[in-house]
C-alpha cells in the first residue's frame, strides 16, 4: 500500500478553499441573475447581499490561522500540484488581507449602484450622472491600489492589474503597446486600401431574435459547449459567468444584425469552453482556476478570431446562415467572408475587427491607467477618450458618450487593469496558432473539412488542463515553446487581410 505523507495544515487549507469556493459559487449566480434576470427594484437589495457575501468571503480568507497554517504547509511534504497550490493560496491570502472589510463592503455596494444605473444612463448618454458614481468608484479603487502596491512595490495601477494578469508590468506593456503603435496604423491603413476594391454584399433582415439564438445554439453545439453544464442568456453587455460546473454565458440581439450577437456568442463560448474543462480533481482550488485574464482572452480570441473568422469556419457558417435566414447573396462563402474580415474602424470596442480591436483596448490602457495613478480625474475622461480615438482610429466621439466612454460597464464594477487582458489574449491566441499550424501543417484544411476537434483537443493538452499549475509566462511557454512574441499576431493579421490566406 502507498503510504501518503501526513499534511494536516495543507489539508485544512484546502478545506476553507473548498469552501470558498463554494460560497463564489453562489456569488457568481448572484450577478448573473443581477445582469440577466433580476428585476430593476431588486438592485438595492441584491447589491446588499452580495456585499455581505463578499464580507463573509474576505472574513474567511483572512482568519487570523491562515497564516499559521501557511507557514506550517510550507514544511509539510506535497507533490507538484500542491506547492502550486500553496503558492497560489498564499497569493490569494496576502491580497486579501491588504484590504480591511470595510473597504471591500464598500466596494461592492458602490460597484452594484454604479453598474445597475449605468444600464439606463448609457442609453440616455448622460455622462453628468454617470460619472457621480463612477467618482467613488474611482476612489476607492485607488484606495484599494494603494493597499496592494504595498505588497509587492509597482504604481497603484499595476497592483490593480495584477489581480487580472499576475506578474504584468507596465514596462513589458508599454514596450509591446508602443511598438503596435508604431505598425498598427499603416498594416490598417493598407488593409483598407486592398479593401477598398472588394465588393461586400449586406445581409438584409429583419433577422428575428429567436432565430439569431437557434443559429447561436447551434454553432455551440459546433463548438463544442456542454449544454449539462451551462446556458445561454441575454444581458446588457455580454459575458462568461458562473462556474466550471455550471457556466453561464450571454449575448444581445439587435433584429438588424445578426453578426453583432453570433460572433459575441462565439467569443463567449471559447470562455466557457476553457472553464468546462478546467481539470475536476483540481476543482475548488486556486491552482484549479483559470490561469489569468489574459489566457482567459486567449480562449475566446482563439474561437472567436482565429478560429470564427478564419476561410474554413466561415465556410462551414455559411449553409448554416441560409438554413436560418434564407438564401441570400450576402450568405455565399466568398462574401460571407469578405463580410467578417472587414477592417473598419467604429466607436464600439466589442464589435471592432480584429485589426482595429487593439487600438480601443490601448486608449482605455492610457486612460485607466492615468486615472489610478492620480495623474487625471473623472471629469478628464471625456477630453481624452475623444483626442484618443480621433488619434488613434480617426474616429469623432465628442458629445457621444453613450458609445463612447461609457460604452463599457468594466469600470462601473471597478475593472481597472483588466483591459490589457484583451490584447494579450489576441497575442497569445495568434501564438498559439502559430504553434498548431507548424504541428499540424494541413490545419486549415481541417477546418475546411469540419475537424474542429483538432484545435479544441490542443488546447484542452496545452492550456484548459494546465489550470494554474503555472505562470503565465511559464504555461505559455510550455504550450508553443517560447516566450509570448507580438511577431505572430502581427503575422497572422498580414497573413489573414493581406496575404488572402488563414
Amino acid at each position: 500500500m502507498t503510504h501518503t505523507p501526513s499534511r494536516p495544515a495543507y489539508t485544512r487549507l484546502a478545506s476553507t478553499f473548498s469552501r470558498l469556493h463554494r460560497l463564489g459559487h453562489l456569488a457568481s449566480l448572484a450577478h448573473w441573475d443581477q445582469a440577466a434576470m433580476m428585476p430593476p427594484k431588486g438592485n438595492d437589495a441584491r447589491g446588499a447581499a452580495l456585499a455581505e457575501l463578499d464580507v463573509l468571503m474576505h472574513g474567511m480568507m483572512t482568519a487570523p490561522e491562515l497564516a499559521g497554517l501557511l507557514a506550517e504547509a510550507d514544511t509539510e511534504s506535497v507533490g507538484e500540484f500542491e506547492r502550486a497550490n500553496l503558492s497560489e493560496m498564499r497569493r490569494a491570502w496576502e491580497r486579501a488581507n491588504a484590504l480591511p472589510a470595510s473597504l471591500v463592503e464598500a466596494q461592492a455596494l458602490a460597484h452594484s449602484r454604479c453598474e445597475h444605473a449605468w444600464r439606463s444612463q448609457r442609453p440616455a448618454n448622460d455622462w453628468a450622472g454617470f460619472r457621480e458614481n463612477l467618482r467613488e468608484v474611482v476612489r476607492l479603487s485607488r484606495e484599494e491600489g494603494q493597499r496592494l502596491a504595498g505588497l509587492g512595490g509597482g504604481s497603484v495601477y499595476e497592483a490593480l492589474m495584477n489581480k487580472y494578469e499576475p506578474g504584468m508590468r507596465c514596462d513589458r506593456l508599454d514596450a509591446v503597446f508602443g511598438a503596435m503603435r508604431d505598425w498598427l496604423p499603416d498594416l490598417i491603413a493598407r488593409i483598407r486600401d486592398k479593401q477598398a476594391g472588394e465588393t461586400v454584399v449586406a445581409a438584409q433582415g429583419p433577422f428575428p431574435i429567436e432565430t439569431q439564438r437557434a443559429l447561436g445554439l447551434d454553432v455551440m453545439e459546433m463548438l463544442g459547449f456542454d449544454f449539462a453544464a451551462g446556458r445561454l442568456d441575454v444581458s446588457n453587455h455580454p459575458f462568461c459567468g458562473g462556474v466550471p460546473e455550471d457556466v453561464r454565458i450571454t449575448t444581445r440581439y439587435e433584429e438588424g444584425d445578426f453578426l453583432q450577437s453570433l460572433l459575441g456568442i462565439i467569443h463567449e463560448t471559447g470562455h466557457a469552453r476553457y472553464e468546462q474543462n478546467l481539470p475536476r480533481e483540481w476543482l475548488g482550488q486556486p491552482a484549479g482556476l483559470a490561469r489569468s485574464m489574459g489566457i482567459h482572452e486567449s480562449q475566446s480570441l482563439s474561437f472567436e478570431m482565429q478560429l470564427g473568422r478564419s476561410r474554413g469556419f466561415l465556410g462551414l457558417l455559411a449553409p448554416r446562415l441560409r438554413a436560418r435566414f434564407g438564401d441570400q447573396p450576402a450568405f455565399e462563402t466568398e462574401n460571407l467572408i469578405r463580410l467578417c474580415t472587414r477592417v473598419e474602424p467604429g466607436f464600439i470596442r466589442v464589435d471592432a475587427d480584429e485589426a482595429s480591436y487593439p487600438a480601443h483596448v490601448i486608449l482605455r490602457y492610457e486612460i485607466e491607467r492615468a486615472l489610478m495613478d492620480g495623474d487625471i480625474e473623472v471629469d478628464d475622461i471625456p477630453a481624452l477618450w475623444d483626442e484618443k480615438m480621433s488619434r488613434y482610429l480617426g474616429v469623432d466621439t465628442r458629445g457621444n458618450y453613450r458609445n463612447g466612454c461609457m460604452q463599457d460597464i468594466h469600470w462601473t464594477t471597478g475593472g481597472f487593469g483588466y483591459f490589457p487582458s484583451y490584447t494579450l489574449g489576441a497575442l497569445y491566441a495568434a501564438q498559439y496558432f502559430a504553434t498548431l499550424r507548424t504541428a499540424t501543417p494541413d490545419l486549415d484544411q481541417r477546418i475546411v473539412n469540419g475537424e474542429l476537434s483538432v484545435v479544441f483537443d490542443w488546447l484542452k493538452d496545452a492550456i484548459w488542463s494546465q489550470a494554474s499549475r503555472w505562470s503565465t509566462a511559464e504555461l505559455v511557454e510550455r504550450a508553443t515553446g517560447e516566450a509570448l512574441d507580438p511577431r505572430h499576431f502581427r503575422a497572422h493579421l498580414e497573413a489573414r487581410y493581406l496575404g488572402g490566406v488563414a
